[in-house]
């Protein structure tokens, strides 16, 4: 399977997870996401999904400092609605890293691992995603705004001749490789494109 190159560079997410400790799937409860693993199960990278990453990456390192995040004990709460715009796409990514999901995820075994109602949306907070401790308490919000990291001006056009249809195999190609050479960028800028509060 061949990806671009830079998405090895990028830092990964560790975290403690006691359900995988106690069913003995990872040693120790260690489980380690990285963005190619989130690639996959989006199906794509793009600027969106890279912010999921990111939001994640730093919202976590932010509650834990130099401590494991523990999956399963992280609220996640969204500004906008789960039809919003790509308010689904980045939830997604967030629940394959957290575990946190609305009501669709592991409701525990004896009253503990749940995963169900550790994700809202539609919540009044600052920014785009609020990630909670439930051990502490301690929350961070987190906002994401890619703007300031521009595109090549070509992917306009090479775009609208894929949508049209009449793009030739190197126009192909080429939008590919600028597309991902931007989100590569977004990457290489996270503490700009990244607001903690």
């Amino acid at each position: 399977m061949n990806y671009p190159t830079f998405f090895n560079n990028i830092p990964s997410i560790t975290l403690q997870d006691p359900l995988s400790n106690f069913l003995g799937t990872f040693e120790n409860g260690i489980v380690e996401f990285n963005y190619l693993d989130v690639v996959k199960s989006a199906g794509h990278s793009c600027p969106t999904v890279a912010g999921a990453y990111i939001s994640t990456l730093k919202g976590l390192e932010a509650l834990y400092a130099d401590e494991k995040p523990t999956r399963g004990t992280i609220a996640v709460s969204l500004k906008n609605d789960m039809k919003e715009g790509v308010t689904g796409v980045i939830s997604n990514v967030i629940t394959q890293i957290t575990g946190a999901t609305e009501d669709s995820g592991f409701k525990g075994l004896n009253g503990k691992f749940a995963r169900n109602n550790l994700m809202h949306f539609n919540a009044d907070i600052k920014g785009d995603v609020e990630f909670k401790r439930l051990d502490t308490d301690k929350t961070v919000t987190v906002s994401y705004d890619p703007s300031s990291v521009l595109g090549n001006p070509k992917m306009q056009e090479l775009m609208g001749k894929l949508m049209q249809g009449v793009a030739n195999p190197e126009e192909k190609k080429e939008f590919g490789e600028l597309w991902q050479k931007r989100v590569e960028a977004i990457f290489a800028n996270m503490d700009k494109v990244i607001t903690l509060s």
